[in-house]
């Protein structure tokens, strides 16, 4: 009973790391490909050129490519040094998260300022040369999310130093629409969509994050601890004198 106990366990962890590294190679594969083929889709920030799409997925997905290679084979092999590393790295990355998330809160005003006080800076770059990324992702932005401008469609109007929008603020997509009416625009702020956004989907994605780890670390307890693996062991002669 015991070593069928540890088996499933081990097997338990393979499988999930396993799964693990598959998610990372596939968010790697779409950073290589945005990288490849839809490199003018770059940042919205003025003063981060390079924290591009591309760029986070291939960090993120060579992060979790790593460390599901170290837990799916420290447990294949049974390896203690691969496990522990695993384990260290994953209980970094965890305390990671908890700064930023504690970070985020107490700074969150000062945060958005410099965030949209940033994005402002970079609708000056619009449609300008050498600037196609950052005039396709707000492009791509609006168009999306239907908004317009960081706070308001007004953004643009220092832009233009004129009373116009981009196309892709129109509720209607069409060329040089953004010269006509403002009854015709989008009005709700990119800065809000987008913020609302992440919002909604970072809790599911903390969830998830907080479940896996804490599925790592049981897993990890049970494949190092001696003193697990002997309780384990001892349940065959427990339900034997009972």
């Amino acid at each position: 009973m015991a070593e069928g106990c540890m088996m499933a366990l081990r097997y338990g962890m393979v499988f999930f790391n396993l799964l693990f590294w598959l998610g990372g190679c596939g968010i790697l594969g779409v950073g290589v490909w945005l990288s490849v083929t839809q490199g003018n889709f770059a940042t919205l920030s003025s003063s981060l050129p390079s924290l591009s799409a591309a760029n986070l997925l291939i960090a993120v997905g060579t992060i979790i490519m790593v460390i599901g290679c170290l837990g799916c084979v420290g447990a294949v092999k049974e390896s203690r040094p691969l496990l522990l590393t695993f384990f260290i790295l994953l209980l970094l990355i965890f305390f990671l998260e908890i700064l930023s998330i504690m970070l985020f809160f107490i700074y969150q005003d000062e945060i958005d300022h410099y965030a949209q006080r940033d994005l402002k800076k970079g609708l000056q770059l619009f449609g300008t040369e050498g600037n196609v990324g950052l005039t396709n992702a707000w492009m791509i932005v609006q168009t999306d999310f239907r908004c317009c401008g960081v706070n308001n469609h007004t953004d643009w109007f220092e832009v233009y130093n004129a009373s116009r929008v981009p196309d892709s603020c129109c509720l209607e997509y069409s060329d040089n629409c953004g010269l006509d009416n403002p009854g015709t625009w989008w009005t709700a702020p990119c800065y809000e969509r987008v913020k609302d956004w992440l919002n909604e989907n970072l809790v599911a994605l903390w969830i998830f994050a907080l479940c896996t780890a804490l599925t790592q670390v049981i897993m990890y307890i049970s494949q190092t601890d001696d003193t697990f693996k002997e309780s384990l062991a001892s349940l065959p002669t427990f339900y034997h004198r009972s």
